[in-house]
C-alpha cells in the first residue's frame, strides 16, 4: 500500500546520516515520505527533521529554525542533537521547536514524529552530567574558597551519617548520637550560609549561583533556571496536544510516576510527611494529586467565569483536603476508640482543622492561568506558551511544591490526632512513632520548626524577596529558593516579624561601615607597627651596635 502524500517529511543532515535514517524511516510503519531534497517535495512537507552533528553556535541555530519558520510556518521542526553537547538544559529548551531529541533510538524518533504530526510536542533530553560546561565557572577568592570549602566538609559529614543511618541493624543509642550529629551539621551549615552566603551573593551574582550549586540542599541563590535544571535522570516531556489540558497531563503523568517510585526527604529539616508510613505517604501524595486532577477538570467543564477561577479554586480546597484523607484512611475503616469502634476517616475530619492555609504557597493564579485558561507563562522576563517545556517544568514546580505543602498540613493534624487516638499509631504512622515519646518529641520539633519559620525565618525571606519551594525530583523533596517580589506581604507582617526584618537592614547598613572600620584600624596598625614601633626598634638596634662598635674599637 503506498504512503500517504499528505504525510511528507523533510530530513536535513549530513548525506551518509540522512540516507541511511531516511531508508529507516521510508521502510518502518510510519505513514510518511521522507525526502532529503526540499525539490523532490510536492507541497509542503508535514514535518522538518534536522540532525545537528554539533552545537558551537547556538544563535545560528535559532536563526536557521526561525528561517524554516518563516519558509513553512505552520511546519512543525524536530531537532535532533548529538550525546555530548556543551549547552546546559534550559539553554537547548530555549531552541524554538517542537521536537528535541538528544541521541534518540530508531523507536524514540518514529514515537515523536508520531506526536508531532498529531500536533504535540516531545522533549528527550540526557543527564546534565557528562555536559557540565567546565569554562563556565567563575573564578573564586579565598574568602569564598574558604567558605566552601566548609560546606564541602559539612556536605561530606552529612553523607556519611546519612549513608549509616540507612544501614539496618543499627542500634538506638548510636541512631540517636547520629541524629544529634546530623542535626549540629545542618545548623553550623545554615548558620554558615546565613552569615556569608548573602555577602558573597551580593557581591558577585555568579559567585552565589556557584555557591548554591555546590551545596544542595540550602537553595542559596537559587532561581527557577537553577530549579529546572533536569538533574541526574535527564527528561521525556511528551504533550499530545497544545493547550493546557494537555500540559497538566503531562505534569500529572510525571509527577504521578515519581511519586510511585517513592519519596525520600532531602530539605534537610524535619517534614511531618515522614511521620506516616512510606505506604501512607505516597498514598498521601498521590490522592492529593488525583484530588487535584478532579478539581482542575471540574473547573474545566463548569465554564466558571475568569475573575472567579481563583476564588472557586481556594473555596474547593476544603473539600479536596477531605477527599483525600478518606483516600488514605478508607471509607470504612473502624478502630476502637475510648472503647468504642470509630469510622477513622469520620472521626479524623470532625478533630481536623482543614481550614488552615500556607502562607507560602505562591497565588493560585499562577497555576489557573495556565492550565484552565491557556494564558502565557511568565519565564525570566519573556512570556511563553504554557505547552513549551521551559513553562511546562515551571508549572511543575509549582504543583509539587503545592503537593508537599497540602501534604504538610494533613499529616501535621494525622499527627496530632495519633497523640489524643493511641490505636490509630499502629494503622498510619512510622513504627518509630507508636511510642508516645518518640511521637511527642516528633511533634514538639515541628512545632519549633514553625514558631521559627513563622517568626524568624518567614519575615527574613520576605525582606530578602525570596519564596521556599518544594520540589519532587529524582525521588526526593528537595528545597528551591525563589526570588520574586513580596513587599505587600512584607507590609502584612506583625510587630515582632517586622522588627526582624529591621535587624536585618540594620545589618546591611551597618556591615560596609563595619567593614571599613576594621580596614581603617588594620591600616592604623600597620602604620604604627611599621612608622612607630618598627623604626623605634631600629634606632635601638643602631645604637647598641654603634656602642658596641666603639667598645670593640677601644679594646
Amino acid at each position: 500500500m503506498a504512503k500517504s502524500e499528505s504525510n511528507q517529511v523533510l530530513l536535513l543532515a549530513s548525506d551518509l546520516l540522512g540516507e541511511s535514517l531516511a531508508l529507516q524511516l521510508n521502510n518502518s510503519e510510519c505513514d510518511i515520505q521522507v525526502f532529503l531534497n526540499r525539490d523532490q517535495l510536492t507541497h509542503q512537507p508535514a514535518l522538518i527533521i534536522w540532525s545537528i552533528e554539533s552545537i558551537e553556535a547556538p544563535n545560528a541555530i535559532q536563526f536557521e529554525l526561525k528561517q524554516l519558520k518563516r519558509s513553512w510556518n505552520s511546519t512543525p521542526v524536530l531537532l535532533l542533537i548529538p550525546s555530548q553537547v556543551r549547552l546546559n538544559s534550559l539553554e537547548l529548551l530555549e531552541l524554538d521547536c517542537p521536537g528535541l531529541l538528544q541521541a534518540a533510538d530508531l523507536e524514540t524518533l518514529k514515537e515523536a514524529i508520531s506526536t508531532l504530526l498529531g500536533g504535540g510536542r516531545v522533549v528527550s533530553l540526557q543527564s546534565e552530567e557528562p555536559r557540565k560546561n567546565i569554562l563556565n565557572t567563575p573564578a573564586m577568592g579565598v574568602g569564598q574558597w574558604l567558605l566552601i570549602s566548609g560546606l564541602q566538609q559539612i556536605n561530606n559529614d552529612l553523607q556519611l551519617i546519612s549513608n549509616i543511618l540507612n544501614e539496618p541493624h543499627q542500634r538506638i543509642h548510636g541512631e540517636f548520637i547520629l541524629k544529634g550529629r546530623k542535626r549540629e551539621l545542618t545548623a553550623a551549615k545554615a548558620l554558615l550560609l546565613w552569615l556569608w552566603g548573602p555577602l558573597q551573593g551580593s557581591t558577585n551574582p555568579s559567585n552565589a549561583n556557584f555557591i548554591a550549586q555546590k551545596t544542595p540542599g540550602q537553595g542559596l541563590g537559587l532561581d527557577l533556571r537553577d530549579a529546572l535544571s533536569l538533574g541526574t535522570d535527564g527528561t521525556t516531556i511528551t504533550i499530545t496536544e497544545r493547550n493546557g489540558a494537555a500540559v497538566w497531563t503531562a505534569i500529572r503523568d510525571r509527577l504521578q510516576q515519581t511519586i510511585n517510585r517513592g519519596v525520600e526527604n532531602a530539605t534537610g529539616n524535619v517534614l511531618a510527611l515522614e511521620g506516616l508510613n512510606p505506604l501512607k505517604q505516597k498514598e498521601l501524595l498521590l490522592a492529593l494529586l488525583s484530588q487535584l486532577n478532579k478539581l482542575i477538570e471540574k473547573l474545566g467543564q463548569e465554564n466558571v467565569p475568569e475573575e472567579l477561577l481563583c476564588e472557586t479554586w481556594i473555596s474547593l480546597q476544603r473539600e479536596l483536603k477531605e477527599e483525600a484523607l478518606r483516600n488514605i484512611t478508607g471509607a470504612y475503616v473502624r478502630l476502637p476508640k475510648n472503647g468504642e469502634l470509630t469510622a477513622v476517616a469520620e472521626e479524623l475530619l470532625t478533630i481536623s482543622d482543614l481550614f488552615q492555609e500556607d502562607e507560602e504557597l505562591p497565588n493560585s493564579k499562577f497555576l489557573v492561568d495556565p492550565l484552565l485558561l491557556n494564558k502565557p507563562v511568565l519565564f525570566e522576563g519573556q512570556l511563553i506558551a504554557p505547552d513549551d517545556p521551559r513553562a511546562l517544568l515551571q508549572i511543575e514546580v509549582l504543583v509539587s511544591n503545592w503537593l508537599v505543602r497540602t501534604a504538610e498540613l494533613l499529616s501535621a493534624e494525622i499527627l496530632a490526632a495519633c497523640g489524643e487516638w493511641p490505636e490509630l499509631r499502629r494503622y498510619l504512622l512510622n513504627k518509630e512513632l507508636i511510642s508516645t515519646r518518640e511521637l511527642e518529641r516528633v511533634r514538639n520539633q515541628l512545632n519549633s520548626k514553625a514558631r521559627w519559620t513563622s517568626l524568624i525565618q518567614r519575615p527574613i525571606q520576605l525582606y530578602e524577596s525570596k519564596r521556599l519551594l518544594y520540589k519532587i525530583r529524582n525521588g526526593k523533596v528537595e528545597p528551591l529558593l525563589i526570588t520574586e517580589p513580596r513587599d505587600e506581604e512584607l507590609r502584612q507582617l506583625g510587630w515582632w516579624q517586622q522588627q526582624v526584618a529591621l535587624l536585618l537592614e540594620a545589618r546591611d547598613a551597618l556591615a560596609p561601615q563595619l567593614q571599613t572600620l576594621v580596614q581603617r584600624f588594620g591600616d592604623l596598625m600597620v602604620v604604627i607597627l611599621t612608622q612607630v614601633i618598627g623604626r623605634s626598634i631600629g634606632l635601638v638596634g643602631r645604637g647598641i651596635a654603634q656602642g658596641m662598635g666603639r667598645s670593640l674599637g677601644r679594646s
